[in-house]
């Protein structure tokens, strides 16, 4: 009888244990935001859904813009370009960049990509796991963004 009662015991205990990990997992793809979500982005610049809310509106002080993108996993910016350049922070998941005719980079929290002025590139989650960034627009009074072609899955996909 005691067998069996330690037994029952271990048993649940492990299905305890495994219910929290799964659980855990779980909560460690939501992620962390620290902004509001802000409004969804346009399906003519974004594969899937992306979020965007402003930090730092555009003025002749400053000529900076700062702001927040949300990429849900598998969610992407098209291809496009800065006339002075972006410089990314992830706060939080995992994802991409890519500038054109370079080697897609893995993103995670902590990390910064600094975009050079007038290059092609895009950006966005990991297929399984959203993205968190901040974007800021350097030296505004050159423009802000030109929006190009749809990155394709081919390219999402390749390493």
């Amino acid at each position: 009888m005691k067998v069996l009662t330690i037994t029952a015991i271990a048993t649940l205990m492990l299905f305890s244990i495994a219910g929290r990990a799964q659980s855990n997992k779980k909560a460690d793809q939501t992620p962390n935001f620290i902004f509001p979500k802000g409004t969804p982005g346009p399906t003519e610049n974004f594969t899937g859904k992306a979020w965007n809310v402003g930090l730092v509106e555009n003025d002749s002080v400053y000529n900076t813009v700062v702001g927040n993108v949300y990429f849900e996993a598998g969610a992407r910016s098209n291809w496009h370009k800065h006339p002075s350049g972006q410089i990314l922070i992830i706060t939080d998941g995992t994802g991409y960049h890519q500038i054109k005719g370079k080697p897609k980079q893995f993103l995670k929290k902590g990390d910064i990509v600094k975009c050079p002025p007038n290059v092609e590139h895009w950006h966005g989650a990991s297929p399984d796991t959203g993205m968190l960034q901040m974007y800021i627009l350097p030296k505004t009074e050159k423009g802000i963004v030109s929006w190009l072609m749809k990155v394709t899955d081919e390219e999402y996909s390749k390493n």
